[in-house]
């Protein structure tokens, strides 16, 4: 098996390999022959002035493109040609690749180079199964812990939600929805919770910008936030609990439908042996 460290380029990741030359060379030629699909400007989601890493904000601005659907499954990637629109060097993009290699939204395909992966609805299943775990413990503690001053920040973001949504805007929606989880986690002090699973849930972010508003209308999700803060509101750690179980078992409403809608961004699907919806 081959490994990847950060000083390896993954443009050029080549374990040892035994097919003919020729066969090489046909698969590259053919590669080589398809239509190039130019990458998004993502220059301004990274600024020198800031006291984060680089390699930190290039890795945040390509999966966010990729959860958006601006790159899709197969798009190429480069080292070279990422470093050139960020004007820096090889090393920080090379780093923000292997966190999405290891976020499962970028694959290395040997002899060929560095591409955007398609969806697994198994990885899906399995990240909401590993994310209602966490969030529905958290949800059942802040029910016990929140403060008035806790549930008025989460009613106004109900509020900006609901504008949002009124004018379709579907990238402040779930700029929004994000905040809302991570202001719940806030509550119990305890972000770490909602910092783990952020790479658990790359998968399901892909589905929900793919799902919205079509599948998952946002006025539904909203009346799911609305419930599990009137749960927090009544200090029901039990409701809380199911309120947030419910919240976040949507994705498997959805999952299929936008899997037949979108098949080319979906990898055949490998059921688990055990289903973790139950």
């Amino acid at each position: 098996m081959t490994s990847i460290s950060a000083t390896t380029p993954l443009d050029s990741v080549d374990p040892p390999d035994t097919a003919a030359p020729m066969k090489r060379g046909r698969a590259r030629r053919a590669l080589a022959s398809q239509p190039k699909t130019p990458l998004p400007d993502l220059t301004e989601k990274v600024s020198f002035d800031s006291h984060e890493p680089i390699g930190k904000q290039i890795f945040r601005a390509l999966r966010q493109a990729i959860f958006a659907g601006e790159m899709a499954p197969g798009t190429p990637l480069s080292e070279k040609e990422v470093s050139e629109m960020f004007n820096v060097s090889r090393q920080p993009v090379r780093e923000a690749f292997i966190k999405l290699v290891e976020a499962g939204v970028l694959q290395v395909l040997p002899q060929r180079g560095t591409f955007v992966k398609k969806i697994s609805p198994r990885q899906v299943r399995e990240g909401r199964f590993i994310r209602e775990a966490i969030e529905t413990a958290v949800a059942r503690k802040a029910a016990a812990a929140i403060t008035e001053a806790q549930l008025d920040e989460l009613a106004a973001n109900l509020r900006e939600q609901k504008a949002a949504a009124k004018a379709n805007d579907i990238a402040a929606f779930l700029a929004l929805d994000e905040q809302f989880h991570f202001l719940i986690a806030q509550s119990i002090d305890c972000v770490a919770a909602w910092n783990t699973i952020q790479d658990i849930k790359a998968q399901m972010d892909r589905v929900r910008y793919l799902s919205l508003p079509d599948v998952s209308p946002l006025d539904l999700l909203i009346r799911q936030h609305a419930r599990i803060v009137s749960a927090l509101k009544a200090h029901d750690p039990s409701l809380a609990e199911e309120a947030m179980r419910a919240h976040l078992r949507e994705i498997l409403i959805s999952l299929h439908p936008i899997a037949e809608r979108n098949p080319d961004w979906f990898e055949a699907d490998e059921p688990e042996r055990v289903p973790l919806a139950t």
